[in-house]
């Protein structure tokens, strides 16, 4: 024992020998933020014009109003989206980009001093297209000294603009790089996106007010002479032209100021000769036409509704919304509003919404029963359009953010 105690090793410390702290483990990094690449980039939707939006995210009533903006003048017809941004064009002839999570304004510029349509997106051009009825700063309620003009989506300023005498209503289409709108004296035109630059023009019989409608390269309107037409986008070449009657080159009974929905291998459109039209998409041949109890000037909704079936959903000045039968123009159902219908619904996650501009409000319909499950005390015109998140619906002069009351 007393050896090993004599023995026993002593401490031992070599502090100039390597040492190596360790390094901390950096911290995860951070999640991007995902970038909103949402569009809604036309009238009506899609390039057909099917005033569709049905994803399942649970954007159905009840709603909250997130934000108002209050724009003070008309707003006939609704915005258009892409990613943040929502693009305006009010009746007063103003564009104007307003941020969709806070409604704050981002720029406004006033372009013309009467307009009725929606603008366009062309997300490849990084440009917004606006047709205005008159840039006379008296115009009143009267079309003339018209004009076409592209605006940058970022910063609102002019990249380039056209004259259109007669003025134009028409919400334009943008597709492959090329924008398409019809005006007050009948002309179509396909201007190259980028510049401007006009590629063709084709002379209807009528004013075109409504919107072009595009599918399998074709693109779908109708005029103010009664007529519906059928031309090759990438050309201008007339492929159908027909009457409210059906006859070729006749003259029609009514007025075309709807937008055309294609759908089914059919188009669809309302006049104000009361009556909902179908016509052969190949052909123009006239499948239906059924009629409602007074002017229809709204564009039509056209979806394959689950446990009905293919489905057009369109209102009548006679206050009625309708759900006609797509293949035979038969009524499977109808819901009297009160009032009066002149602009067109929008269906979101199964429901119809739509407003009277009589009573100056907003209905939503259950899609296959016709249902009212939701109303809002303002709107007269095309209410609503929408993205993943929420609603925006546009009022007499005010357009909001409705939000499911679950949303945080």
């Amino acid at each position: 024992m007393a050896f090993v105690l004599l023995h026993k090793p002593g401490n031992v410390s070599h502090p100039n020998l390597s040492f190596t702290r360790p390094t901390p483990s950096p911290p995860p990094p951070k999640k991007p933020k995902p970038v909103d690449t949402f569009v809604w980039p036309r009238y009506g939707f899609d390039a057909a014009r099917t005033r569709v939006f049905n994803e399942p995210h649970g954007l159905v009533p009840p709603f909250r109003v997130g934000w108002r903006f209050q724009d003070y003048e008309l707003l006939e017809f609704p915005p258009v989206i892409s990613g943040t941004t929502l693009y305006l064009l009010d009746d007063n002839g103003s564009a104007k980009a307003i941020d969709k999570l806070s409604g704050r304004k981002i720029w406004e510029r006033r372009v013309g001093s009467l307009a009725a349509a929606s603008p366009a997106v062309g997300v490849a051009e990084q440009m917004v297209f606006f047709p205005l009825l008159s840039t006379d700063p008296h115009a009143g309620q009267h079309p003339g000294n018209g004009r076409f003009v592209a605006l940058s989506m970022r910063g609102g300023h002019q990249v380039w603009s056209r004259p259109i005498a007669p003025g134009t209503e028409s919400s334009p289409l943008v597709w492959n790089g090329t924008v398409y709108f019809g005006d007050q004296d009948g002309t179509v035109r396909a201007l190259r996106a980028r510049d401007g630059h006009l590629l063709w023009s084709y002379h209807a019989s009528g004013a075109v007010k409504g919107g072009l409608a595009y599918s399998d390269g074709v693109l779908f309107f109708g005029d103010y002479a009664g007529r519906a037409y059928a031309l090759k986008a990438d050309s201008g070449h007339q492929l159908w032209a027909v009457s409210t009657s059906g006859a070729q080159f006749g003259f029609g009974s009514g007025e075309f100021y709807s937008t055309p929905a294609v759908a089914f291998g059919r188009v669809y459109m309302g006049n104000t000769d009361g009556r909902v039209y179908s016509f052969a998409a190949r052909t123009g041949q006239l499948a239906w036409a059924t009629g409602t109890g007074a002017y229809v000037y709204a564009s039509p909704a056209v979806q394959d509704t689950p446990g009905l079936g293919p489905t057009v959903y369109i209102g009548s000045y006679d206050g009625n919304m309708y759900a006609f039968d797509a293949r035979s123009g038969s009524i499977r159902w109808t819901h009297n509003s009160g009032g009066k219908i002149s602009g067109s619904p929008t269906i979101v996650d199964g429901i119809i919404y739509f407003s009277d501009l009589g009573k100056k409000s907003t209905a939503g319909l259950d899609a296959r029963t016709g249902r009212q499950v939701f109303s809002f005390s303002d709107g007269a015109f095309n209410p609503v359009i929408s993205d993943f998140h929420a609603i925006y619906l546009a009022g007499y002069t005010t357009l909001y953010q409705l939000q499911p009351h679950h949303a945080s």
